[in-house]
């Protein structure tokens, strides 16, 4: 018998002041068994940082050949697809064929760096893409924060985040990898 997703209930509240974006959004999340709450907070915060008319959350861990998050126009063209952990380069090259943007949110400490060594090459290629990495104790922050109702609040200036719940507040900023060329 297969296990079944858990759901999440998540009030996001965003000011991100640097891209002039305020908005309330009320989402509900599958976290796949195999998935963390680490992980699944990660997915959050990308949410949050990328928000936009569009954004939705993909199938998941158990599909395939779909991303974490993405973001179509009106006719259902790929705008921007977000990966989220240490994706597989070429899974990565391949989304980037077929959106507009990609973005990879890294986290998971000194294995990022180990990742990003040896992924670096190929995707540095890759005009359409944006790699940013959350620090270890901030990924490790949003994790414990993980509830099966939440109230949470971020805001984004001059690339500082600060995230909030009822008992917590994280204070980090994402650490560049690749910027995007175009």
């Amino acid at each position: 018998m297969a296990l079944k997703a858990t759901i999440f209930r998540v009030e996001l509240s965003i000011a991100n002041i640097d891209r002039g974006y305020y908005a309330d959004h009320s989402l509900t999340i599958a976290r796949h068994p195999s998935e963390t709450d680490e992980r699944m907070m990660v997915r959050v915060l990308a949410f949050a940082l990328h928000a936009a008319d569009g954004l939705e959350f993909g199938r998941g861990l158990s599909s395939e050949d779909e991303p974490d998050l993405v973001q179509r126009d009106l006719t259902g063209a790929i705008e921007r697809w977000i990966e989220v952990g240490l994706p597989d380069e070429r899974e990565v090259r391949k989304a980037c064929g077929r959106a507009r943007e990609v973005d990879v949110l890294a986290y998971g400490g000194r294995a990022v760096a180990l990742w990003w060594e040896n992924v670096r090459k190929p995707l540095e290629r890759q005009d359409h893409l944006a790699v940013s990495e959350v620090p270890a104790g901030a990924s490790l922050a949003l994790g414990e924060m993980a509830d099966r109702s939440m109230s949470i609040q971020v805001t984004i200036q001059h690339d500082h985040i600060s995230i909030t719940n009822q008992k917590t507040s994280i204070e980090t900023e994402l650490q560049v990898l690749k910027r995007r060329e175009s």
